[in-house]
């Protein structure tokens, strides 16, 4: 509050001085008669002594310590000065009545509404006392004799109004703009503060951070950003986005994504959340990018991988020398009695047909393996998907021992093409098919149905089997894992892989005594088929629907 008051008081000041000079040098440069002048040797002693006080007042202004009580002083002082500049120059008649009306806004904008008062009550006082004493004669100054005491009356009259008019106008525009001043200097202080705030949030981010126009140059990059990149900030400030990340391409697309940039001390692998700015009319202003060196994530993922690579490969073989101790204990004994010689011709047989069936067994085993560990390229083409599940169904009903106490019921949708490999998805719907009817063997229903969508078809294998346990659900899936007597644990695993690779999903939904349901749903067109090198004209179904 001091150091604009100390501005406004110097101001005042300077502006004193200049009226002084400019009121003295009038005289003479309008040539207004100054001589006439009731008192005019007086009145220019008088108007330098007002230079040599504002002098005065300049010298004690860095000293005094009460600087509002200064100004009170001053006021008042200009106050009495105007007075006797009235006196000297006329008293009623005088030019320089309006002078009161000058100083009164002054006290208003200096100090404040009541100072303006205060000042204008002086006035009042003062002047009406010193017209009161011209009517009456009483100090030296001459008027017209034309002027009546209504004349004298009305004028001080009119004075007073217009210095408390002066007084409300000025002190009410002056609060007004104090007030304006105060609110502006809060919200330029709350910007200040937020300014800096932001800045040492921005500083303080442990991620890189950037921001860019429409054009895609860059307008903010913190320190973090520095440290990742390599680049200074002075340096980054005329770059594009594309120069400090080359692997995007603009306009950037907002999302997350990862790559590689170069730097001297090698490469980095940098993870980005790129989000877009807009103004209020929601149009796009530029682009906010936040990232990170995932550099040593990645090379963590990629050493957990291996390691989970390696106890998967270890549990498989775990596994896998499992199934292949049992049928070949079977098989040792076999041999064993066979190479004594004392069994009958009838055991002898019944001993080779158990030797086949493990020698067949162990060959499935070794099917099942392979095809679960190095799967067959998938060859992608149109085809009927009801076709192919017809033909699941006949396959059931020759692979699986009474079929003639399962219903097989089927729900079709209209539509019935889809661009994937028949062949595998026939092993997965026969993997299916069989395992719903081996849970019902009290016979039941299993339902087969399809969904189809505008991107995707959903085919469905329902049962009202003896269903999944609770404890099951999350290791169907893995290999070798089953509950049956025979089989090798390998069937949903392989079925799970070639959904995979198809680009869907396989879902189970299950309850003990309830049944069971799997999902499958596959896109409709070729999604990713043309990876696989085929062109779109390979993939449409040929004139004559073969496929």
């Amino acid at each position: 509050m001091l150091q604009p008051l100390l501005k406004r008081l110097k101001a005042l000041i300077v502006f004193r001085v200049f009226f002084v000079i400019l009121l003295a040098g009038s005289f003479y440069l309008f040539d207004i008669g100054f001589l006439k002048l009731p008192y005019p040797r007086v009145l220019l002693y008088f108007l330098a002594s007002l230079c040599l006080l504002s002098f005065l007042y300049a010298s004690l202004l860095s000293r005094i310590k009460n600087v509002r009580a200064f100004a009170y002083v001053q006021l008042s002082i200009d106050a009495l000065s105007v007075i006797v500049l009235i006196f000297l120059t006329g008293g009623i008649q005088s030019w320089f009545s309006s002078i009161m009306l000058i100083t009164v806004m002054a006290s208003a904008i200096i100090l404040n509404k009541k100072a303006g008062y205060i000042v204008a009550t002086i006035f009042s006082i003062l002047y009406g006392l010193m017209i009161d004493m011209q009517f009456y004669r009483v100090i030296p100054i001459t008027y017209e004799l034309t002027w009546t005491a209504k004349d004298f009356l009305y004028n001080i009259f009119t004075h007073i109004c217009a210095l408390y008019l002066t007084a409300y106008l000025t002190g009410h525009l002056s609060s007004g703009l104090e007030s304006a001043s105060q609110k502006l200097e809060e919200k330029d202080s709350d910007l200040k503060d937020l300014t800096l705030f932001n800045r040492n949030l921005i500083e303080s981010l442990p991620s890189g951070l950037l921001t860019t126009d429409g054009s895609g140059k860059i307008l903010i990059f913190n320190r973090a950003a520095e440290q990742i990149t390599g680049i200074s900030r002075t340096s980054a400030m005329r770059q594009h986005i594309t120069e400090v990340f080359p692997f995007l391409a603009f306009p950037v697309v907002a999302g997350r994504r990862d790559g590689i940039i170069r730097r001297n001390d090698g490469m980095k692998t940098i993870g980005l959340t790129i989000s877009a700015t807009t103004d209020s009319e929601g149009n796009r202003t530029g682009d906010i990018c936040v990232f990170q060196d995932i550099t040593q994530l990645k090379n963590l993922e990629a050493e957990l991988k291996h390691k989970e690579t390696l106890a998967a490969i270890g549990e498989l073989s775990a596994n896998m020398a499992h199934e292949i101790r049992n049928p070949l204990a079977s098989l040792k004994g076999s041999v064993e009695m066979l190479k004594e010689g004392i069994l009958t011709g009838d055991q002898r047989e019944k001993l080779m047909n158990i030797a086949i069936s493990e020698m067949d067994r162990l060959n499935k085993i070794i099917s099942d393996f392979l095809s679960y560990s190095r799967p067959q390229r998938t060859e992608f083409s149109w085809f009927d998907l009801h076709q192919v599940l017809d033909e699941t169904v006949e396959l059931m009903k020759n692979s699986v021992i009474r079929t003639d106490c399962v219903t097989i019921q089927k729900d079709f949708s209209d539509q019935n093409r889809i661009c994937a490999d028949p062949h595998k998805l026939r092993q997965v719907f026969l993997n299916l098919g069989i395992n719903a009817i081996e849970s019902m063997p009290e016979g039941g229903k299993l339902t087969i149905g399809t969904t189809q969508g505008s991107h995707a078809v959903t085919i469905s294998f329902k049962d009202s089997g003896v269903g999944i346990p609770p404890e099951n659900m999350r290791e169907i899936f893995y290999p070798f894992f089953t509950t049956k007597d025979t089989g090798t644990g390998l069937g949903l695993s392989i079925a799970y892989r070639i959904v995979e690779e198809h680009h869907g999903t396989i879902n189970v939904t299950s309850a003990p005594g309830q049944g069971t349901t799997f999902q499958i749903i596959l896109p409709i067109g070729a999604t990713n088929a043309a990876m696989k090198g085929k062109t779109k004209q390979e993939l449409e179904p040929s004139k004559n629907g073969r496929t």
